[in-house]
């Protein structure tokens, strides 16, 4: 993978985590950094089960299944991670 594959899976990975965090209902009780952390965690991921069920990455312009599968993935892991950090975070 070269600097500007990097650079651009980097930039793909922020905004899959900003559409995460809107796809997740109610408010998320996480910053938006861990937020765009795990986007560019499920856009890694997502591009891996893409590839693992077959669909195609070489494909010209945007890959819409690929890019369902990331935000999904983004979606899921935000509100793993808000409900795990509001546990602790109950009022009396």
């Amino acid at each position: 993978m070269t600097v500007t594959g990097i650079i651009t899976a980097l930039i793909v990975g922020l905004v899959i985590g900003a559409l995460g965090r809107l796809v997740v209902p109610g408010r998320q009780s996480i910053p938006i950094w861990l937020t765009m952390v795990i986007g560019v965690v499920a856009a890694l991921l997502g591009t891996v089960v893409a590839n693992a069920i077959g669909i195609s990455t070489d494909t010209p312009g945007i890959d819409w299944g690929e890019l369902l599968i990331q935000v999904l993935l983004a979606a899921v892991g935000v509100a793993l991670v808000a409900g795990l950090g509001g546990r602790g975070r109950r009022a009396l």
